[in-house]
């Protein structure tokens, strides 16, 4: 079924800077879910810390690594951005919980612009969804 919907472009620069930033924020999530199913003695401290015990941290890893793989598949990118972004809101609570810093609480909510703008800028789907411009109907 074809429509005659037009559909908002964007240039190649844009395509390859999404899809940068789409990498950057998957090589993230991937070694922190890596890192989460070795469990090196710092991620175990760390997870501690923020007052959580040990055995949540490799169902954390799992769901991380299945989260961004979703992202990284065109098909379900945008789900895999919800996703991600519910995970990281998590983490943001976390960090509130614990009463962390500016830093710490922000930095989650940074690298969901980064999935986000990066989904953005390579998805046409979604840049007309939330295209500025009115097309004639």
């Amino acid at each position: 079924m074809k429509t005659d919907l037009p559909t908002a472009t964007a240039s190649k620069t844009a395509i390859w800077t999404g899809r940068i930033l789409s990498a950057l924020g998957a090589l993230f999530f991937l070694f922190d879910g890596i890192m989460k199913l070795f469990k090196p003695v710092f991620v175990v401290d760390a997870t501690k810390q923020l007052g959580y015990s040990e055995q949540t941290i490799i169902p954390l890893g799992i769901v991380l690594i299945v989260c961004t793989l979703i992202y990284l598949v065109p098909r379900t990118a945008v789900l895999g951005a919800i996703l991600l972004t519910g995970y990281l809101g998590g983490a943001v609570a976390t960090h509130v919980r614990a009463g962390n810093g500016w830093f710490e609480t922000l930095f989650p909510v940074i690298f969901a612009a980064i999935i986000w703008g990066g989904l953005l800028l390579r998805e046409p789907r979604l840049r007309e969804l939330f295209s500025l411009r009115r097309f004639p109907s």
